[in-house]
């Protein structure tokens, strides 16, 4: 008879979201935030030079296979984690390019949407949606890294209530609108 597995212990609440006190060169998932972005890169290694430069990203460690291949890694952006693998496509893990795009968008607070975007540019990402001001009452723009990865890049500059964003929303656009209306 198999033994029964002992169950982990949950996360404490302190290192949950914006709480996450990781130490490089250590692993401890219990200090993970709830929710962690994974990506799947084609080249996970030259991925984590390009968000050191792109976005300051911090290296918290790596776990490669005999074979070179990026089998884990972890990085810091703005102190909130981001673990990447390399393709694997016999065991259906497949990159953003190896299906064409990607449905997906990563979402970066920044204290300077423009200087940040610039900077990616610089590294080698393409602009999707030049950054300006939004609706909503944030700078605002989009990116594609080289790997096919989507980013949103925002700074918030202005203070705004739902209604004000309802009222400020374009007219011509059907966003929130289901398609049964």
């Amino acid at each position: 008879m198999a033994k029964a597995a002992t169950k982990a212990k949950p996360a404490d609440k302190a290192s949950q979201g914006s709480g996450v006190k990781l130490e490089k060169g250590k692993w401890d998932s219990r200090k993970m935030p709830t929710v962690t972005p994974h990506l799947v890169v084609a080249g996970a290694a030259k991925a984590i030079e390009f968000y050191k430069k792109a976005f300051g990203a911090e290296e918290m460690m790596r776990l490669e296979g005999p074979d070179g291949m990026m089998w884990h890694a972890s990085v810091l952006i703005g102190g909130s984690p981001v673990m990447l693998v390399d393709e694997f496509p016999g065991m259906g893990s497949v990159g953003p390019k190896a299906l064409k795009g990607t449905p997906v968008t990563i979402h970066l607070n920044v204290p300077d949407a423009d200087a940040l975007v610039e900077r990616a540019v610089k590294a080698g990402a393409t602009v999707l949606m030049p950054v300006g001001d939004a609706f909503w009452g944030d700078r605002y723009g989009i990116i594609q890294d080289p790997f096919g990865h989507k980013w949103s890049v925002a700074t918030h500059v202005k203070d705004m209530t739902v209604e004000e964003i309802k009222a400020a929303m374009p007219k011509m656009s059907d966003c929130g609108s289901s398609p049964e209306k």
